[in-house]
């Protein structure tokens, strides 16, 4: 998100290009000097991107934030999971949620040193690069596939063989799923080291598939499985108002999947961007990967509020 690090000698080539940086490639050194605006010549109007110092100054409380919260939200989860397993039942079983919780803890365990990481020189080396994004996309890939299992089949309403075995697919899948995330992203040379998530081009076999499949997690899987239960009146009926707090992983994503889209686009070219379009557009991916980003926080605390309600209902129709 932003016009910061040069990320492609196809992009440094052309000034009217979107130098996209996500939150991962800001962990990078952000060295670009401010002071010199960019101008870019969109009808003789001077194009100035300010989103890199304001990314600069709010990301690292954002994310620290982020990940306090998570980690308080996911640690309270796993209590009440292991204090009271039998009182979690279908469609939030603790099969279910503990998986979930899982994947939304690793995701915040990366948040730390993306954080530190902000406005300062990758020293860790391209291996260690690659398995930050790695693990970032596996746990993202895993809470896809898990939620989007869950809404169509009712295998993780209990522990048995049969999910046991699902389970070991899902994460085996996701891991696999994740891979082209780690050979796109790697470390570039700027005026200091920078890890960031694509460096290759733009058209790369490897970009292009990790791009074609975070589209397929963020924006196919979810609208696929919405049409599936608008043309499936049973798949419709299992959705209850718990199946919400689950399905909170998809609200949260689907506006960066659509901001990626857009961004591919630009940087092939494929869309002409205007003046305002550079102005404004890393603003908006910036957003909507923030908004993304707080599935970790938000997740763990819609499950327990959707137990929580489902319960104080369950004692009050007794009643």
């Amino acid at each position: 998100m932003g016009n910061c690090i040069v990320v492609s000698p196809n992009i440094a080539e052309s000034k009217t290009s979107l130098d996209h940086l996500n939150l991962l490639e800001m962990m990078g050194n952000y060295s670009y000097d401010y002071t010199n605006i960019t101008s870019l010549d969109y009808d003789a109007a001077p194009c100035h991107n300010q989103y890199c110092p304001l990314f600069q100054r709010v990301a690292p409380a954002f994310l620290a934030v982020t990940c306090a919260a998570a980690a308080l939200g996911t640690a309270s989860l796993l209590v009440a999971l292991a204090k009271r397993p039998h009182a979690w039942s279908w469609p939030q079983s603790p099969a279910l949620v503990a998986q979930l919780a899982v994947a939304m803890g690793l995701f915040a365990a990366l948040l730390p040193a993306v954080a530190v990481s902000v406005g300062r020189r990758w020293e860790l080396g391209a291996g260690l690069c690659r398995l930050m994004h790695l693990l970032w996309h596996w746990s993202l890939f895993a809470q896809g596939l898990v939620v989007s299992s869950s809404s169509c089949s009712t295998v993780w309403c209990r522990w048995d063989p049969r999910s046991r075995r699902l389970a070991v697919a899902v994460w085996a899948g996701a891991m696999l799923l994740a891979t082209p995330a780690a050979l796109a992203s790697g470390t570039v040379e700027a005026q200091e080291t920078s890890c960031i998530r694509r460096s290759v081009d733009v058209l790369h076999p490897t970009y292009v598939l990790h791009l074609a499949l975070c589209l397929c997690l963020f924006l196919l899987l979810p609208a696929a499985l919405l049409v599936a239960a608008l043309a499936g009146p049973r798949l419709r009926a299992g959705w209850g108002p718990s199946i919400g707090a689950s399905w909170l992983f998809f609200g949260l994503w689907v506006p960066y999947g659509v901001g990626l889209a857009v961004d591919f686009l630009l940087r092939a070219r494929l869309l002409q961007p205007t003046c305002g379009t550079f102005e404004h557009f890393d603003h908006v991916l910036g957003l909507s990967e923030g908004l993304g980003v707080l599935h970790c926080c938000l997740g763990p605390a819609a499950l327990l509020g959707a137990q929580l309600g489902r319960r104080r209902g369950g004692t009050g129709s007794t009643g």
